[in-house]
């Protein structure tokens, strides 16, 4: 018998040569780097986007301004010039709020559902024109109504459009400084428009204002067309360390629901609102009191003042966030508030109020930027964003709510002083439990 030919091993070709050690033995797959498709999504860098959908997302906000600015104080000047009385203009304004409140959640859960968020934003958009033009047209109970709860609905979802565009157009990485710019174009937006509305309404006439607002729905859909579909990805749930599968459903919603970052950052947020949304009232009330004459003008300089501060120094405020961390600039926005109340407390001087409103700027700037920001950082993973960002901003909303009722009780009761020195206290004790509850929730770049 012949011996058995022993095989021969041909030299490894140039292709096979990366899967062989020095030795000639094959490398275990496992030590072989994955592909660069494959891997792991913290460890890749989302390129920066493109200067036309960089703009066309700074115009957006900018016009998504303009729009909502249409819906402030310019309603119940537009209801009183149509004979309503204070209790119909309170009633419409209280189911606009309601719907606002109630809307949250769902609205967030919505933009996190549907696939295109530049659709939705288009959708809330031009729902918004349609309610502007129905105030205009038909100022009737039925309609106003209606067009209030449509109003307030698409806000609930525009919101997180915009919050989930900026997150899939720039990555976690970038996160802070483009929500500075939106911060920035959307204040200089709303200083613009009131001012504009104002000048229509008063040469040309109440309804003016819901036109223009109508109108404004083209050049904010054109800003959204140049922000690119194809730079925008969507946030999914994401693999976890160890390479568990991605959670779903209602996983992913139990790691919402069980983070402490947000539910801390929530329950700060709501004490901050509580002690902030009716400071300005309070000192509106303060300055027609004192100075019936120039009232008009210290108000609207207070209002102006604080939107000027926001839009210098939000993106400054965002790139520190991504520098820093989150709690110094959380811990500076929050310091400012009760400063400001104990400053309204001891001041008489009408302009002295308006230098001190300048501390608002400070807050809005922070808050503006870190709700989104820290709630991405929260939520990051789990593919659940804008529900959790609607979930904070019902803590808003119920903050302001009780912030009002409680400033006014105050106000009757103790007097003005008083009122301003109590919401100090709340605002001392939100800064407290940020300081004791919440941790920092920025990560490694990269990661």
């Amino acid at each position: 018998m012949t011996p058995a030919r022993q095989t021969q091993r041909r030299p490894p070709s140039h292709r096979e040569a990366s899967r062989y050690d020095p030795r000639g033995e094959v490398l275990r797959d496992q030590a072989r780097p994955a592909p660069a498709a494959v891997q792991p999504a913290r460890l890749r860098e989302k390129p920066a986007p493109s200067a036309t959908s960089s703009r066309g997302l700074d115009a957006f906000t900018f016009f998504v301004a303009n729009l909502q600015t249409g819906f402030g104080p310019f309603l119940a000047v537009h209801f009183t010039s149509h004979s309503w009385t204070q209790a119909d203009i309170g009633l419409v304004l209280t189911i606009g709020g309601l719907f606002s409140l109630l809307g949250q959640v769902p609205g967030g859960a919505f933009v996190d559902w549907v696939r295109s968020k530049r659709f939705v934003a288009a959708l809330s958009v031009a729902i918004i024109g349609a309610s502007a033009a129905g105030l205009a047209l038909w100022p009737t109970f039925l309609i106003v109504a209606v067009a209030m709860a449509a109003h307030s609905l698409a806000s609930c979802t525009l919101t997180p459009a915009i919050a989930a565009i900026s997150l899939g157009l720039v990555g976690h990485d970038r996160l802070g400084e483009r929500l500075g710019r939106n911060a920035r174009f959307s204040s200089i937006g709303n200083a613009l428009a009131a001012a504009g509305m104002g000048a229509c309404g008063y040469y040309l006439s109440n309804a003016a204002v819901f036109y223009v607002t109508a109108a404004l729905v083209l050049p904010t859909l054109a800003a959204l067309w140049f922000v690119r579909a194809s730079e925008i990805d969507v946030v999914r749930p994401q693999a976890r360390e160890g390479g568990a599968s991605p959670p779903g459903g209602w996983a992913s919603l139990r790691l919402v629901l069980t983070n402490r970052a947000l539910l801390c950052f929530s329950f700060c947020i709501l004490l901050f609102y509580v002690a902030n949304a009716a400071m300005l009232p309070l000192v509106g009330s303060v300055l027609t009191m004192r100075t019936s004459q120039t009232a008009t003008i210290l108000i609207a300089a207070c209002i102006m003042a604080p939107q000027v501060v926001l839009a210098l120094i939000a993106p400054a405020v965002g790139r520190a966030a991504q520098t820093y961390g989150r709690r110094p600039l959380l811990l500076l926005g929050f310091a400012a508030l009760p400063l400001r109340g104990l400053l309204f407390a001891f001041t008489d001087e009408p302009e002295l109020l308006v230098v001190i409103q300048i501390l608002d700027g400070i807050s809005a700037a922070v808050i503006g930027v870190m709700v989104p920001l820290v709630v991405a950082d929260a939520t990051r993973g789990t593919g659940r964003f804008n529900l959790a960002l609607g979930a904070v901003g019902t803590a808003m909303g119920i903050g302001a709510a009780v912030s009002t009722t409680l400033s006014g009780y105050m106000a009757d009761r103790f007097g003005t002083h008083a009122a301003f020195l109590g919401l100090a206290a709340v605002a001392g004790f939100a800064f407290l439990a940020l300081v004791l509850l919440m941790p920092e929730t920025r990560r490694a770049r990269g990661r």
